[in-house]
């Protein structure tokens, strides 16, 4: 059903997750740049499934998901979800804003982008490891749009 926890076939539900969620608070205590390591990877899980599901051919399916899993449009969706956020939402959104990794920014990247970037994947990555799937997939139908088939919608 959901992006993140599978289709169910058979009654089996597929999960991506091999123990347990954390609690809200054992995850609040990870560091930011700790929730954005794994918000990265499921949000870039994310858009593959998503191009995957709207039948491009590989090289589309890459040119596409560049779209979604750079600094910049990740900053943008950022402010898109922003106003959605609850308090511990935009309280992990902070921390990840001000996490100071031990590089800098890509050169290509402004450093407000990559630091926004990384606020948005720390959500991800805390919304992920708490169990709250489907609020991962609301925020990723905000961004992308698209049908329950990955498809977008003819407007």
């Amino acid at each position: 059903m959901g992006i993140m926890n599978g289709t169910e076939h058979g009654g089996m539900e597929l999960s991506l997750q091999l123990y347990e969620p954390f609690s809200p608070r054992d995850a609040g205590m990870l560091n930011a740049l700790q929730l954005a390591y794994i918000g990265d990877s499921v949000w870039e899980t994310i858009i593959r499934n998503t191009m995957i599901h709207r039948g491009l051919n590989l090289h589309h399916m890459h040119v596409s998901s560049v779209n979604y899993v750079n600094a910049h449009a990740q900053a943008g969706f950022l402010c898109m979800i922003s106003e959605t956020l609850d308090r511990e939402e935009a309280e992990i959104a902070r921390r990840g804003r001000n996490a100071h990794a031990h590089h800098h920014a890509p050169r290509n990247q402004d450093p407000g982008d990559y630091a926004a970037a990384t606020a948005f994947e720390a959500i991800i990555g805390y919304l992920y490891l708490t169990g709250r799937e489907k609020r991962i997939e609301e925020l990723a139908r905000m961004i992308i749009g698209g049908d329950e088939n990955g498809r977008k919608k003819n407007t």
